[in-house]
C-alpha cells in the first residue's frame, strides 16, 4: 500500500515538473530577426538588477505555467537590462548606455520608455516592431494575462478600453 502511495505520488509531481513552462526569453536584437521572419509582437519586461519588483514579478507573474505558455506561443518575450552596457541596434540606430550619472539608462530603454524611466516595466511593440506603448509596475499574473489578452487579440485598434477588459477578463 505504502509502495503504491508513493508510486503515485512520484507520478504526479514528475508529471507536474513535466508540464511546467518556463518563458523562452530572448535578447532584443534576437527578438527583432525572429519577427522578420514570422511575425509576432514582442512582449519587453524593463527590469534592473537592484529591483526588487523585478525579481517578484519573476517569481510570481512569469513563473506561472499559464503565462509563460501564452508568452513562448504568441509573443517574441525578451528580458532588457534597462542598465545594460551592450551597443543595439534597432531602426538603423545604435544605442547605447553613456555611462553617466548613478545607475544610468541605456538609450534604448529610454527610447521605449519615453524617458519615463521605472521599473518593472512592460513594453510592448506590435508585428512592425513598432512601439504600442508601456505599462509600468507589478503586475499579478490575473492582470498580466489580462493585458496580454488585449494585445493579442489587438483590441486597442477597436478602442476597447484596457482598463475595462481587464477587470472583465478577471471576472
Amino acid at each position: 500500500m505504502i509502495k503504491q502511495f508513493v508510486l503515485i505520488a512520484v507520478l504526479v509531481v514528475s508529471s507536474i515538473i513535466l508540464n511546467a513552462q518556463n518563458v523562452k526569453w530572448y535578447s532584443f536584437e534576437e527578438a527583432i530577426e525572429l519577427n522578420k521572419k514570422e511575425p509576432r509582437n514582442v512582449f519587453i519586461d524593463v527590469y534592473t538588477d537592484w529591483c526588487g519588483w523585478c525579481k517578484v514579478m519573476d517569481e510570481k507573474t512569469f513563473s506561472q505555467p499559464h503565462i509563460a505558455k501564452i508568452l513562448n506561443e504568441q509573443y517574441y518575450a525578451v528580458k532588457f537590462d534597462a542598465e545594460t552596457k551592450d551597443t543595439i541596434n534597432f531602426q538603423g540606430k545604435a544605442f547605447v548606455n553613456t555611462l553617466q550619472g548613478n545607475r544610468p539608462p541605456h538609450e534604448l530603454a529610454a527610447a521605449l520608455l519615453q524617458g519615463k524611466l521605472s521599473y518593472p516595466n512592460i513594453v510592448f511593440l506590435n508585428k512592425n516592431n513598432q512601439v504600442l506603448g508601456a505599462l509600468p509596475g507589478f503586475k499579478k499574473a490575473p492582470e498580466m494575462e489580462a493585458i496580454l489578452d488585449y494585445i493579442t487579440r489587438e483590441l486597442y485598434t477597436q478602442k476597447v478600453d484596457m482598463g475595462k477588459h481587464i477587470e472583465e477578463f478577471k471576472k
